[in-house]
């Protein structure tokens, strides 16, 4: 008996069973009757035993082919109920798509891909884990989520691929409440002479801001130090500091003016938005249109 398991032989034992007759079989599979004759010849040689015997009518079943029929029933269902379900899968009738990101990047980025995604595929589920990147990364790979979208830079790992997907611009702003308007250039020494509201580390913003702390030769210790990145602007709105922000994050409350920008020099330089995702591991369908829909931004 072979190792080898061929699904057209059991098909077509499968068919002659069914109708009992070879001619009939043939023509139902489309097939010619000596290449039905030569199959069940092949499956019996496979199995070493007879399923069928001969009658003047047709054919009727052995005993052990009646016992073998009932499993490649089974089998013969599930391989269509797998068909079909693939073919659901890939006509995005249903599936689930799994994003690791910050509650911050979840509502000022992707929300908008969300809604506009669920609107084009409404089976689809997406499930939002928000975390600090450096968890979101393992759940990246230990198959929690399907990918992630997240400020950058992120550590290189040769086990992951980054796409940028947007760009970010972060920068100091703050409440009149704290401090008045005016047209002034703000030095950084100026700056640090009021009181700071920044992200706790290890998140991403903060490794960036201590890294232009950094390069401008100074030693950084924030006065007031939050880990979520919304209540670092609800901070700021309250009038406890100057809050380090990122533009995009922050529109709603630099356009109603209840946050506003200072001009501080030197300025933080631009940085990134990135999809990541694990080297030699493929997306779902579902979570590679979702990519697409966000990808397609940066291509028009």
């Amino acid at each position: 008996m072979g190792n080898d398991i061929d699904l057209n032989l059991y098909k077509v034992f499968y068919t002659v069973a069914t109708v009992g007759n070879i001619t009939k079989a043939a023509e139902e599979l489309y097939i010619s009757q000596p290449a039905v004759t030569k199959a069940i010849h092949t499956l019996e040689t496979n199995l070493g035993g007879v399923l069928f015997i001969r009658t003047k009518k047709g054919v009727t079943l052995t005993e052990e082919g009646k016992v073998l029929l009932e499993y490649v029933k089974n089998i013969l269902t599930e391989a269509r109920n797998a068909e079909n379900k693939f073919n659901s899968l890939i006509k995005l009738e249903e599936g689930k798509i799994r994003i690791g990101a910050s509650a911050t990047v979840s509502k000022h980025f992707l929300m908008p891909y969300i809604a506009e995604f669920h609107k084009m595929y409404p089976n689809i589920d997406i499930e939002i884990t928000n975390e600090l990147t450096i968890n979101l990364i393992s759940d990246l790979r230990n198959g929690y989520v399907d990918f992630l979208v997240t400020n950058l830079p992120t550590k290189e790992a040769l086990d992951m691929d980054i796409t940028v997907c947007a760009k970010l611009h972060d920068t100091f702003a703050v409440s009149k409440k704290y401090l008045e308007k005016e047209d002034k250039v703000y030095t950084l020494n100026e700056i640090l002479e009021h009181k700071i509201v920044t992200q706790k580390e290890p998140s991403n913003t903060r490794a960036f801001l201590n890294n232009y702390m950094k390069s401008n030769g100074i030693e950084f210790k924030p006065d007031i130090e939050i880990v979520s990145y919304g209540l670092v602007t609800e901070f700021a709105k309250a009038g406890f500091g100057i809050a380090y922000i990122t533009k995009e994050f922050a529109k709603e409350e630099l356009e109603s003016g209840e946050l506003y920008e200072l001009n501080v020099v030197p300025k933080v330089e631009e940085r990134e938005l990135g999809i990541v995702t694990l080297k030699n591991s493929a997306l779902n369908y579902a979570a590679s249109k979702f990519v697409e829909l966000i990808l397609k931004d940066i291509k028009e």
